[in-house]
């Protein structure tokens, strides 16, 4: 688990978030977007995201340790993530919130936008700013196409289309990505999603933590 950012000597008015290492730099950048000194961050693996199975399991001992050290106000930085619902039962046990949604794809573009596209997007496969800088840590190397690009019809032969969720402006990132089109065979796509939902969902989380006006 990474090591905890602290920002404020009163633990009882701190809010924790754990996230998914993938969104670790999103949550910092809005944290500063919202003056949210009161706010720390402590992450889980990125690499959950290929093992949906650990996450639920890891986020109880994670909240489990984080109240042990005395926090009280803790926020969920997943949505449900493959979990198939058992993150929810890991945040009703410990009475906590987590994102809304299925996962960061939904939640980056905001849950109604989602609702409108979700059906239409099936057969697309998303990139976010995190997965282009990744590219190939997270899907070239670990499933081979490096040395074996025959394999990226059996891997990506059921897309039809990339959708790049752009958190930022980054002509760098936008050539990854529109490279990584052009590399797994699919239309491209490139979405201006800032940093959608993350940033109602994580207000909402660090208002309740603030102190009662006296």
């Amino acid at each position: 688990m990474a090591k905890t950012l602290k920002t404020n000597p009163n633990q009882d008015d701190r809010l924790l978030v754990i996230a998914c290492g993938m969104i670790a730099r999103e949550v910092l950048a809005v944290k500063e977007q919202l003056g949210l000194d009161h706010l720390e961050l402590t992450c889980l693996p990125a690499e959950f995201h290929f093992y949906p199975n650990r996450i639920a399991p890891a986020m109880d001992k994670a909240i489990e340790k984080a109240k042990s050290e005395g926090y009280k106000h803790i926020f969920v930085g997943y949505a449900d993530c493959g979990t198939g619902g058992l993150l929810d039962r890991v945040c009703e046990k410990h009475g906590v919130e987590r994102m809304a949604g299925p996962h960061c794809f939904a939640f980056y573009q905001g849950m109604d936008a989602y609702a409108k596209v979700a059906d239409d997007d099936m057969m697309s496969f998303y990139m976010t700013d995190f997965l282009c800088r990744q590219f190939d840590a997270f899907f070239m190397k670990p499933l081979g196409l490096d040395k074996h690009p025959e394999l990226i019809k059996d891997y990506f032969g059921n897309y039809e289309k990339l959708i790049y969720l752009a958190q930022t402006d980054d002509p760098e990132l936008d050539k990854v990505a529109e490279k990584a089109a052009t590399l797994l065979g699919l239309a491209y796509e490139r979405r201006a999603t800032g940093y959608g939902d993350l940033t109602a969902g994580m207000a909402k989380a660090a208002a309740a933590a603030m102190p009662p006006l006296r």
